[in-house]
């Protein structure tokens, strides 16, 4: 039977003192919260017994009184404005509340170190904010992308050159194509800069003339450390990459974007403000992440794949336990790109990857953290949300898995990673090899091989392991409920500044 929407959301209101005692509410991913006149009228034993209701407490760091719900909030929330009345809509409140479940206030850091760690946080903080509105998306899209691989590559009912495969594989991947986009305008919402504009800057960055710089042949350009400057911006050479699937890069431009407004809307003249400032913070916020972020992350990239490719080459055990350990650190700031040239040419010349047969075990492991915490969790919205995260994750994308669950409580994704070492350590003492680009558990037929037959055996053996000892991690130590209620708000003013001064 389905739920009575307006019956629960009319309870919750009694429950927390009446209309008369509600001031604001807003919401978040799994919770009402309300900004009662008086905490002490909120019947808290009436509210919990409340069917629909999975818990209540009054937050008074916050001053909120937070009823979770689960999946259903948003249309808990609907109803509870439409009974309340628009009056009570905080919609500023309600975006920083999307971003984030709860705050941690803690104390200022008295060291060097712990402003580093500080820092770090807050970075991380913002990228799963600005990455939460859009997760329930990129694990639709992460399952579709498997459903269409298994159908296409494993059981052969859709040829891969036919227009049913391009049109679901565009379903499947125009979440990730354009993810700069939706992540430009969700960051921007959280970082008060101009959600449009900064959108608009996304759209700079996967344009297709601007793909087309990064995917051109480089036989002949000028190089920086081995990098093409396939591009030059007013007679200044630069190396445009590549910025579809990225986030970080969108990220900064959010950031960027709210000073850059700020000044020009001072600057100029009202009159003129509603044109120039837009034009001129497109102009100025883009050029610096082509000019600047472009090529930071680029020199990165490079020198870690380079770092990645020797190891590989020198031991690929050792070169397993590292890749296993620290490689999805990599997709975080999008600095796996460099990598996946790598992979390219390997598979185009050889017809093989051992680098990617290990990078697949962390997919395996990210996948398998999101499980672990589905296993442990009583909170049905995180139910929801692990698993889709899993389901993706073991479809051969991580995204949801990581942005949704295992970064945002961050035991999760060193847990996990845990089990992604050991399992690529394993996979690499034996030699693994993968003849494909598709990868986790749904990449399985990426595996066989006719030269080497035991090489299914040992991707199904360090499969098992990563599977088995990242759930058990995450499940013993990675999470428990209470870990839902310390999620911070990101302080969002400062969030660069500190990462950036304390690298």
């Amino acid at each position: 039977m389905a739920q009575d929407y307006k019956k629960l959301a009319a309870d919750i209101i009694d429950g927390v003192g009446g209309k008369d005692n509600v001031d604001k509410v807003i919401h978040c991913i799994s919770r009402l919260r309300f900004y009662l006149k008086d905490e002490k009228k909120a019947d808290t034993d009436k509210v919990t017994k409340i069917n629909g209701v999975a818990g209540a407490v009054y937050n008074a760091g916050l001053g909120q009184y937070q009823v979770v719900i689960g999946p259903a909030v948003t249309d808990v929330y609907d109803q509870v404005i439409d009974q309340l009345g628009s009056d009570v809509i905080d919609q500023e409140a309600t975006d920083q509340a999307i971003a984030a479940s709860t705050a941690d206030k803690k104390p200022k850091p008295t060291n060097l170190w712990g402003w580093i760690v500080r820092g770090f946080q807050l970075l991380i903080g913002t990228i799963t904010g600005s990455m939460i509105p859009v997760i329930g998306l990129l694990a639709a899209s992460g399952i579709l992308k498997g459903i269409l691989t298994f159908f296409t590559f494993n059981v052969h009912l859709i040829d891969v050159k036919s227009t049913t495969y391009i049109i679901i594989n565009a379903m499947g991947d125009s979440t990730f194509y354009f993810l700069p986009i939706l992540v430009g305008y969700t960051a921007a919402r959280q970082l008060k800069s101009d959600p449009i504009v900064v959108a608009a800057i996304a759209g700079v960055l996967v344009h297709p003339t601007i793909a087309a710089l990064w995917s051109a042949p480089t036989r002949g350009m000028n190089t920086l450390f081995g990098i093409p400057l396939n591009a030059n911006f007013f007679g200044i050479p630069i190396h445009i990459p590549q910025y579809t699937y990225s986030i970080f890069p969108i990220i900064f431009a959010a950031w960027l974007a709210r000073p850059v407004g700020n000044w020009l809307k001072k600057v100029i003249p009202i009159s003129l403000r509603s044109i120039f400032q837009p034009l001129f913070t497109l102009f100025i916020v883009s050029a610096a992440v082509l000019v600047v972020m472009g090529p930071v992350i680029s020199l990165i990239s490079a020198g870690l794949a380079a770092l990645i490719n020797f190891l590989v080459t020198a031991n690929e055990a050792i070169a397993g336990l590292i890749i296993g350990a620290f490689y999805q650190v990599l997709v975080i700031f999008g600095l796996h790109w460099m990598v996946i040239p790598i992979v390219s040419n390997d598979i185009a010349t050889t017809g093989h990857s051992v680098l990617n047969g290990l990078i697949n075990f962390t997919m395996i492991a990210q996948g398998a953290g999101a499980l672990g915490v589905w296993a442990r969790t009583k909170k049905p919205d995180i139910k929801g949300l692990s698993l889709a995260g899993a389901l993706s994750g073991f479809a051969g994308v991580t995204e949801p898995a990581m942005y949704g669950i295992n970064l945002k409580y961050g035991r999760v994704f060193w847990m996990a990673n845990v089990g992604g070492a050991i399992g690529t350590f394993v996979a690499g003492l034996f030699h693994v090899n993968m003849y494909g680009f598709t990868g986790s558990w749904i990449g399985f037929p990426s595996f066989f091989s006719r030269t080497n037959p035991n090489n299914i055996w040992v991707f199904l053996l360090a499969g098992i392991i990563t599977t088995v000892i990242s759930f058990t991690a995450v499940y013993l130590w990675g999470f428990k409920d209470s870990d839902v209620d310390k999620v911070r708000i990101v302080e969002k003013k400062n969030v660069f500044k500190s990462a950036i001064q304390n690298k």
